[in-house]
């Protein structure tokens, strides 16, 4: 009988421990329920193409401004005239007399451009003007205060008759090619060291060029004598 009252009486105390322990973690879980788990981390979305940047367009340079073959923005588009030149004539030493060199220096205080060629006449005995030789250089002739254009004449062949003249005249074009041609031309003096020239029938004037240089390069090169 004792037996049976001391069984029971553990059974008693091993049930109300398994209550207390049971009480306890439910205290403990009321704990639990405050650290929930944290949201799992966002995954960015792939951009749209509206929202990437895009990268602002270099901003164009000005481009320079074409200026045409033969022109001039310059106060240098003013032709020059009578008024503004003064014209002499030369020979080269140790030359056969075929060439004549014309250099026209502007007097004034501006600028201004000789165009294209010379007119160039040598009176009745032969007609005039005389054609061009050789091809226009790549920039005109404009010339300032004190400053020298020049431009060459081929008068005759070896072997060609010729006329003596004591005087040229010279006329002056304008931007377009062949203006003022029927205007009338200035006479030019030779200098006493030249007395007079021997001009053929096939004479020809270069165009106006500040290059002395490429002047005599024209008129001497070979083929033209």
């Amino acid at each position: 009988m004792l037996t049976v009252r001391a069984s029971w009486r553990s059974h008693a105390l091993g049930v109300a421990a398994v209550a207390a322990l049971l009480a306890t973690a439910a205290c403990d879980s009321g704990g639990a329920d405050d650290a929930r788990p944290s949201a799992a981390p966002t995954v960015p979305s792939t951009p749209s193409a509206a929202a990437t940047p895009t990268a602002p367009a270099p901003s164009a340079s000005p481009s320079p401004t074409a200026t045409a073959a033969g022109t001039s923005s310059g106060p240098g588009t003013v032709a020059c005239n009578d008024n503004d030149l003064s014209i002499a004539t030369s020979v080269w030493r140790q030359d056969s007399g075929q060439h004549l060199l014309i250099t026209a220096t502007n007097f004034t205080d501006k600028a201004c451009t000789l165009y294209h060629y010379p007119y160039v006449g040598f009176g009745a005995a032969i007609d005039g003007p005389i054609d061009a030789m050789g091809s226009a250089p790549k920039a005109i002739a404009t010339i300032g205060p004190k400053e020298k254009a020049y431009a060459g004449l081929f008068l005759y062949r070896g072997s060609e008759r010729t006329i003596a003249v004591e005087a040229v005249s010279i006329g002056h074009q304008d931007r377009a090619l062949n203006s003022n041609k029927e205007s009338s031309m200035l006479d030019v003096a030779l200098s006493k060291e030249i007395g007079f020239l021997n001009v053929g029938t096939n004479a020809r004037v270069t165009y106006w060029n500040r290059d002395l240089r490429a002047v005599e390069d024209l008129l001497f090169r070979s083929g033209n004598n």
